[in-house]
């Protein structure tokens, strides 16, 4: 068995990138999936500012292994899609400055109240437009499940990774959790089509984010089982501290349940959430 890549979002732990980079070597990971860096998100930053940041993380040994983009989340009949259309291709062009080999993606919010399953041919349409973009381009669409998209319960994602198999899955347990979908079920049905993990546990009773293992979402298990058939990449997820940049990243109106397990600061958390999942390895 190979040893596993481990990555994280290490804009919890600081919005400056020197501030990541500190703490990806801290813990001895292999790099960043990269969302915001230096005030700004990663879909936004100028040509200029992805050399830079590249060039210190070689520097530093590390490496970009996805761009953890907010592609995908708009809403599906108000928000523009051409428009975004071309924050992909922005984003596709910073992938390839900054060496990563994946794009982080979603499948659109579904307008409350209404079926997802009205929405399926317009996804779809809009997924096998995306994935022209980047076809040629070295660097791979990944989907993960997200609350309130059309892809936020497994059969739907399932549906989207049948449907268009250019298109990698991303496994988030604590999501899912936060949906309601049975995590071993859930990853029963997916495993076979997942590409990477995100490490992010959660508890069914009220969704909050707790560290990986102590939660509901079955991580361990799925963390084990992911490894056994082959795969080797992972994303650490901590959402365990309120960090700059949270509320950018959920949709108007909602917000996520963090905070039950205290920490002191943004890097004591991350930390946190790097040791629980060495625990799950180490186990």
């Amino acid at each position: 068995m190979q040893l596993p890549q481990i990555f994280a979002f290490a804009d919890e732990a600081s919005p400056l990138i020197d501030g990541q980079i500190a703490a990806m070597q801290r813990n001895q990971l292999q790099g960043l999936e990269i969302r915001n860096v230096d005030g700004e998100n990663v879909s936004a930053i100028s040509a200029g500012k992805a050399r830079e940041v590249r060039q210190k993380l070689d520097g530093a040994g590390l490496r970009v292994w996805s761009i953890g983009s907010p592609i995908g989340k708009i809403d599906i009949e108000r928000d523009d899609f051409e428009a975004h259309l071309d924050l992909l291709r922005r984003t596709v062009e910073t992938a390839r400055i900054l060496g990563a080999e994946n794009i982080r993606m979603f499948s659109f919010y579904i307008p409350a109240g209404k079926a997802p399953s009205l929405f399926r041919s317009q996804v779809m349409d809009r997924l096998h437009r995306m994935v022209e973009i980047c076809d040629g381009t070295g660097v791979a669409l990944c989907h993960e499940n997200e609350k309130g998209i059309f892809g936020d319960m497994a059969d739907r994602c399932l549906d989207i990774l049948t449907e268009i198999p250019q298109i990698a899955g991303v496994f988030d347990p604590a999501n899912f959790v936060q949906c309601g979908q049975d995590t071993a079920e859930g990853w029963t049905m997916l495993r076979d089509k997942i590409k990477y993990l995100h490490i992010k546990d959660a508890m069914f009773s009220d969704g909050r984010v707790v560290p990986a293992g102590k939660g509901e979402g079955n991580v361990a298990m799925i963390v084990k089982d992911y490894l056994a058939k082959g795969g080797r990449w992972m994303t650490v997820e901590p959402h365990l501290h309120v960090f700059s940049g949270l509320s950018a990243l959920e949709r108007e109106g909602e917000k996520s349940n963090v905070g039950a397990y205290v920490y002191q600061s943004s890097d004591e958390a991350f930390d946190a959430a790097c040791q629980a999942l060495r625990e799950i390895l180490n186990a």
